[in-house]
């Protein structure tokens, strides 16, 4: 679908099929990250869907899978964004994107344009865009869980006063916020609406291996993150492991999988300042997928990419620094949870390596790649346990979290059950 791209402020409003209202009443989206505007996008895309641009209205602050799905976006987001607590220049940022956003609220003559806001993710930005959504009379619902479960807990409270319902990507939030008074329902995982591509995927990976020499192994994917700070922060780590690899096992090869391709230049530019890119270690931007076929083993910044991986049963390890002073001094008084990764939250146990907060060097990583070559086990154990993980959200009766958010918005705006013209 074609993308669109409007200048604020945007003149509300068309009508919505089988009403009789003056104006078709919208959705606003908000996210702050790649990770939200592949979730939005996916349930974007089915809305438009069911409905054209003149039968509901689609708006956001995102990005540009948003973008291709068919929402109209005001203004593009998700360039430059932070993990954890950010810091004084991003926080202006934020506040005069809200004025923004208050304005152009403003601007849809409050409930007859816009009827519905729907964040996703990024809490720490999306809460004040709540609030201004409330006071323009726009109830709230909200797309991924925020992980209040896991970090900053009185949080409860506000996502309380400031929700009507909380769409859920992780099994077990659901009755998590159930518990604590907010309405919450678990619509499965984004990543898992469509299955892969095998054929693709495969003959993708094959030209991957290409580019090395024959027999090279083990064969390692580095998946450094998306976000500036994380990149940066945890790509000299991913570095470090590749290199004691090669110095005990000399055929050890790797691709980097880049998120765009402005990612795959940030790399270089990081490794220049850390001895240099290595030989036998390639980069490939926007094709995730195929690196995790290619590859035995990976070595990955925590986050939703560790489901991906974990979709084609490969082994993994994970790893993330904070910055260190702000860990020390806060972040370690807010982090609750024992468990970080995404398919450990799942499963309720460690099945897979992680490394959180870490600070050192890329040892510990390596060390998980030799415990891979030596102990044949290894592998098939965590095999095992992310199949178990993957068929919470692949099986028949596993929802669809497209659809499922889909119907959630719908009833929200009361277009449920409306027979269309």
């Amino acid at each position: 679908m074609e993308s669109t791209v409007v200048p604020f402020p945007v003149e509300g409003a068309a009508r919505v099929a089988g009403t009789d209202t003056a104006s078709a009443r919208g959705v606003l989206f908000t996210a702050f990250e790649p990770s939200g505007d592949d979730h939005a996008a996916v349930v974007i895309a089915e809305l438009r869907r069911r409905y054209g641009p003149d039968e509901l209205p689609i708006y956001a602050w995102g990005g540009p899978k948003m973008a291709a799905a068919g929402a109209t976006i005001v203004e593009n987001t998700g360039e430059d964004a932070v993990m954890g607590l950010p810091g004084v220049k991003k926080i202006m940022e934020h506040r005069r994107i809200n004025r923004r956003i208050s304005r152009w609220l403003g601007s849809q003559g409050g409930s007859k344009g816009v009827a519905l806001h729907v964040p996703v993710d990024s809490p720490g930005a999306n809460f004040p865009i709540c609030k201004i959504a409330r006071r323009h009379g726009v109830p709230v619902v909200h797309l991924v869980a925020p992980q209040i479960w896991a970090w900053a807990s009185w949080r409860i409270r506000k996502l309380r006063r400031l929700t009507r319902l909380v769409l859920c990507l992780l099994p077990f939030e659901e009755q998590w916020f159930l518990d604590r008074g907010v309405q919450a329902r678990f619509i499965g995982h984004p990543m898992f609406d469509r299955p892969l591509d095998q054929e693709a995927i495969q003959v993708r990976a094959e030209r991957l291996g290409e580019r090395f020499e024959s027999g090279r192994s083990p064969r390692l994917a580095l998946m450094p993150g998306s976000r500036p700070s994380e990149v940066a922060g945890c790509f000299p780590i991913l570095l470090d492991a590749f290199r004691r690899l090669r110095a005990d096992y000399p055929r050890t090869c790797a691709v980097v999988a880049a998120t765009r391709p402005e990612v795959a230049e940030r790399l270089h530019q990081i490794a220049s300042e850390h001895g240099g890119w290595p030989s036998d270690m390639q980069v490939v931007s926007g094709d995730t997928d195929a690196v995790v076929r290619w590859c035995d083993f990976a070595l990955v910044v925590s986050g939703t990419v560790t489901l991906q991986i974990a979709r084609q049963r490969k082994p993994m390890a994970a790893v993330y620094r904070p910055n260190r002073l702000v860990y020390q001094m806060i972040g370690r008084w807010l982090v609750k949870t024992p468990l970080f990764t995404l398919p450990n939250l799942i499963a309720g146990r460690a099945i897979m390596p992680e490394f959180i907060p870490h600070f050192g060097d890329g040892e510990p990583l390596a060390v998980e790649v030799i415990k891979f070559l030596r102990r044949p086990d290894y592998a098939e154990d965590q095999r095992r346990e992310l199949d178990t993980v993957c068929r919470r959200f692949e099986g028949a009766d596993a929802p669809r979290a497209g659809p499922a958010a889909a119907d959630a918005i719908e009833r929200a705006l009361g277009l449920a059950g409306v027979v269309r013209a």
